[in-house]
């Protein structure tokens, strides 16, 4: 994977804004996972994933692109951090226009990395 920004309140608003691409934010959720990339095997090492997400996804899975998948890492927030991204950062949310899914999905990973960080485990680096 290529250099990825560290996960800091100014990555998840760059999340929240679209400054980031969308290949980003999968690949800061997929370190966050604990999948790396083996260029020597080809392969992906799935060593530090649970072992949850590894069976449904052996490879890590293009969130913006994957409803289920999303749903699941939505059900992967603990319940006292599902309203991060209000409470932590003041997010107000999307505008009706701007309801589609692939803004929603941001605003998701989003919020799970805001979790991550709460809980002590948002760099897996």
């Amino acid at each position: 994977m290529a250099e990825l920004p560290l996960l800091n309140t100014e990555t998840i608003w760059a999340i929240l804004n679209e400054e980031l691409s969308d290949q980003t934010v999968n690949q800061l959720v997929w370190r966050s996972l604990g999948y790396r990339y083996d260029a020597e095997a080809n392969q992906w090492d799935t060593s530090q994933v649970d072992p949850a997400w590894v069976e449904k996804y052996p490879a890590p899975p293009d969130f913006i692109a994957s409803r289920p998948a999303t749903v699941q890492l939505t059900r992967s927030i603990p319940k006292e951090n599902k309203q991060l991204l209000k409470e932590q950062l003041g997010f107000k949310g999307y505008s009706v226009d701007q309801l589609v899914p692939r803004l929603t999905r941001r605003a998701t990973m989003a919020n799970w990395l805001l979790s991550c960080m709460r809980e002590g485990i948002g760099d897996r680096g």
